[in-house]
């Protein structure tokens, strides 16, 4: 086995058409904090990590698509318990974010999907 000391997961680059834009939405739909700017990247952390927004080529996004055919999120956040995932899901709806329902995948816990303003697709997962 190899040994390792890789202590976390630091950044997530997240391709989008428009960096400041994007900030933008970052921080006002998920409360990111904006640490850096410039014309092809901003900075932005939140949920523990820093996110780089990278201006990329038209159409690009973080998803891909899984051996039955269907597009699927690259990440994951957690939030603590079945009311927080709730309270996140109705808040970003609120805010006109683009959320799926919530599900029951047939695992502990239950879930949603969201998009961003780039069509980069997240989940949202509670234990409890």
């Amino acid at each position: 086995m190899i040994r390792t000391n890789i202590n976390r997961v630091g950044t997530t680059y997240i391709p989008v058409k428009d960096p400041r834009r994007s900030s933008s939405w970052y921080q006002e739909k998920l409360g990111a904090v904006e640490n850096y700017l410039d014309e092809d990247k901003a900075i932005v952390d939140f949920a523990g990590q820093s996110f780089f927004l990278v201006k990329a080529m038209g159409g690009q996004q973080a998803n891909f698509i899984d051996a039955k055919g269907q597009e699927h999120f690259s990440l994951t956040f957690e939030v603590n318990g079945f009311d927080e995932l709730k309270n996140l899901h109705n808040e970003l709806l609120k805010a006109g974010v683009d959320v799926r329902k919530i599900e029951d995948r047939g695992h502990p816990g239950n879930n949603f999907v969201f998009s961003d303003l780039d069509g980069n697709l997240f989940d949202v997962w509670s234990v409890h």
